[in-house]
């Protein structure tokens, strides 16, 4: 392919994700008008008493549970697709995902999870957005939690490579197939029930945006590691 036409092409691509996302904020708004009246008439339907009553008040919660999976889809989805260019500040990869796991930290305790952490305290620093950054991590120890419904152990790990540093986040739950792997960064694929679909792939895309990378391995049955890669920069070594 010619450098001009992948110029083009790149701006093709801009321009349709600028339109996708300006689509998904006129969508939001009636969409949220919506929600909000099936609530107002689900409070009124409940103040009569009639033959119908039951049947409607089942049709309203049922257009409110569309109306709030539409919204969380619309979320995810804008999330996404504001993930281009970011601000890099130079930054602790280790403190990045401590900030992560406190916010599990009571989960992990109800739910039975050891969270165990192996992390380098000689970690170089590297050009990072602390909040997508983030972001990418809850995504990814959410899918490691939602893994281990019935307790399991999370190992966390960062150290250094020879092109820079990097980090696993190593579970013991109930892994995936081959199929379902391959596909788990593809938009809108998804295996959960109710799912947008959108966030290991958003995950990814903010990794990608940090000139990293992710990848996955897993085994059905015996649990999954996400190991991600951040070069680091050479003033920054």
């Amino acid at each position: 392919m010619e450098k001009g036409d992948e110029k083009e092409l790149l701006k093709q691509y801009h321009e349709l994700a600028e339109l996708a996302g300006s689509l998904a904020h006129e969508i939001k708004n009636p969409l949220s008008v919506i929600h909000m009246n099936a609530d107002l008439l689900g409070e009124e339907l409940a103040e009569f008493n009639w033959p119908g009553r039951r049947r409607a008040e089942s049709k309203v919660e049922m257009i409110r549970q569309q109306c709030q999976r539409m919204e969380n889809l619309l979320r995810d989805f804008l999330r996404f697709s504001r993930v281009r260019d970011l601000e890099m500040t130079p930054g602790d990869l280790n403190e990045q995902i401590e900030r992560v796991l406190a916010l599990y930290q009571a989960q992990a305790e109800k739910s039975g999870i050891e969270v165990i952490c192996y992390l380098d305290p000689d970690l170089p620093s590297v050009m990072l957005h602390s909040d997508s950054l983030q972001a990418s991590l809850i995504n990814l120890v959410k899918n490691a939690f939602e893994a281990m419904e019935t307790g399991g152990q999370l190992v966390v790990r960062t150290y250094t490579t020879p092109r820079g540093i990097a980090l696993d986040l190593i579970d013991n739950g109930c892994g995936m197939d081959d199929g379902t792997a391959i596909h788990m960064f593809e938009p809108f694929y998804s295996t959960k029930n109710g799912g947008s679909g959108l966030g290991l792939p958003t995950a990814r895309k903010i990794i990608e945006a940090h000139g990293g990378r992710i990848s996955v391995q897993s085994e059905l049955g015996r649990g999954t590691k996400f190991a991600i890669e951040f070069p680091t920069p050479a003033r920054l070594r």
